[in-house]
């Protein structure tokens, strides 16, 4: 018999609970698109929540601040200059303020959102990327290189673009041969896994142009399939079973022969979309059409997917944004949040890890993927390669103030001329002066703030001391009062142990004195 049968596996991740979030904190009366397009329809980073709407005559999408709750007025600006309906929006990892958006009119167009939302309706897109002939539905920015942007359409082809230039960098049409599903880029930014029609799945290299990895059949059901590659490298597929069984699967992308680990859930028939999170290396999976997400953690032991819980609700969900690490309330232990679409509504859903204590927990929270990238577009062209630079969540995250200069190009590099005439000088000069007086106050009002902040800190770590002190002195005369309520009963042990002793001598001798009387005869 095994002893390992009851023994439990240890994770921190193990009493993950999902809540969802009250009713006045929600966005009511949200318009979300009727497009039948299998894509999560949201997205979400510290700053604003971006959501595909309903709009007549063309495709929009709402942009509101992460903090906005309650009804939406039908007059709230959106974002709505392309002509046919929008398919997919991510935001740009490096600036906040910077979204994608893929739409059915053939083009990607990028918008650059001012800070506190938009107060009139955006039709002029900062950059406008034409270079497929078909509906775009993916849209995928490059995690560690600025201004790459990956797009996919209908027309099977894969377009790699450099944003800041506004050029078509690489263009991939003979690595699929029918409708791509999925794409996801790994940790470094150096390789892609797609999914496509064909039931495939391959690992592409974007700048050689090569497939370099082909598994066939890796879900063998009609249904669409989704990929993602992993932080350590694997790739965790979705898909269907011939028996249109809704799969999960991981594979190793030295070697696409077997997967790893095969999970059956159900046969539902929603598209299972995977999230994952590269800190916690925990997946969420979240059907379309499903009143329920399921998480799981992936480790490097057998059976390597864990299933930890799920969430369930009575409304089914159109799609779902999940929200960037930076954006989460480490106060709360929140290790993810969802914002879940209903037909009419977007609802948060925080998953918390419980902990008793107030102070920052750094084992749920490792230093994250930040705002500033590892390479400029013209590195990662040359193929240089480099991992995300990481940021602490200690003390929570600010976002900081939009990056005005994030999509003109690379100014830094261009080469500087000395035929500027005297009045262009002049009025660069008087700029500079402006900037620096602007600057010297956003200093002042941020040493202000900093300063108020540094007070409310230390008032809180003072009140948090003094209970972690109180608590102390109660365990230490708990401890002491166990201590001699111990010495007494050991006394007592003792006494009767002693009593039993003397019981015994005399036992003995009684029974010694029968047997051999003629010792115990007074002669």
């Amino acid at each position: 018999m095994s002893f390992r049968r009851g023994v439990v596996r240890q994770s921190k991740f193990r009493h993950v609970f999902a809540q969802a979030w009250k009713a006045e904190h929600c966005l009511d009366d949200v318009r979300v698109t009727r497009v039948t397009w299998e894509g999560p329809l949201c997205a979400a980073n510290p700053k604003f929540i971006a959501v595909i709407v309903e709009a007549g005559g063309g495709g929009a999408f709402l942009v509101l601040p992460l903090t906005k709750s309650g009804r939406v007025d039908q007059s709230t600006p959106t974002v709505c200059g392309h002509a046919a309906p929008v398919l997919d929006i991510q935001w740009c990892p490096h600036d906040d303020n910077v979204i994608a958006s893929a739409s059915e009119d053939c083009t990607v167009k990028i918008w650059q959102i001012p800070d506190g939302g938009l107060t009139a309706p955006m039709t002029e897109a900062a950059v406008n990327l034409e270079g497929h002939s078909k509906r775009v539905g993916i849209v995928a920015w490059h995690p560690t290189a600025l201004n790459i942007l990956l797009t996919a359409g209908c027309d099977n082809v894969l377009c790699v673009w450099d944003v800041g230039t506004g050029e078509l960098v690489y263009q991939l049409s003979d690595a699929h041969p029918d409708l791509i599903y999925s794409v996801s880029w790994n940790r470094e930014g150096s390789v892609i896994c797609t999914t496509c029609k064909d039931k495939a799945l391959r690992v592409i290299d974007p700048r050689r142009g090569t497939v370099l990895k082909v598994r066939e059949k890796a879900h063998e059901g009609t249904r669409p399939m989704r990929a993602v590659f992993l932080a350590d490298g694997k790739i965790l597929t979705t898909g269907f079973s011939r028996m249109s069984e809704r799969q999960l699967a991981l594979w190793d992308t030295k070697d696409l022969s077997e997967p790893m680990a095969v999970q059956e859930m159900d046969t539902s028939n929603g598209v299972l979309l995977p999230f994952y999170d590269p800190d916690t290396n925990m997946v969420y999976l979240c059907g379309k059409g499903d009143c329920t997400i399921r998480y799981f953690e992936v480790t490097d032991e057998s059976p390597y997917v864990h299933f930890l819980s799920l969430y369930s609700s009575k409304e089914p969900q159109r799609g779902a944004g999940f929200l960037s690490k930076r954006g989460v309330d480490v106060n709360k232990c929140e290790i993810a949040r969802f914002y879940k679409l209903h037909e009419r509504k977007v609802e948060p859903i925080s998953m918390t890890v419980p902990r008793k204590s107030d102070l920052f927990q750094g084992d749920l929270y490792p230093d994250t993927a930040g705002l500033e990238p590892s390479l400029l577009a013209e590195d990662w062209i040359a193929g240089q390669d480099a991992p995300p630079l990481l940021v602490s969540l200690s003390g929570g995250y600010t976002a900081p103030p939009s990056k005005s200069n994030t999509l003109r190009g690379r100014p830094k590099l261009l080469p500087q001329t000395n035929s500027t005439t005297a009045s262009t000088a002049s009025s660069a000069s008087s700029a500079a002066a402006s900037r620096e007086m602007e600057s010297e106050a956003m200093e002042q009002v941020q040493v202000g703030r900093e300063t108020e902040g540094g007070m409310e800190r230390v008032r809180k770590e003072d009140d948090q001391l003094s209970d972690i002190l109180t608590e102390i002195r109660a365990l230490r005369a708990l401890v002491l009062a166990q201590g001699h309520r111990i010495d007494v009963l050991e006394r007592q042990v003792a006494r009767i142990e002693d009593g039993d002793f003397k019981k015994k001598q005399v036992t003995h001798l009684i029974i010694y004195e029968t047997e051999v009387p003629e010792l115990f005869q007074v002669k």
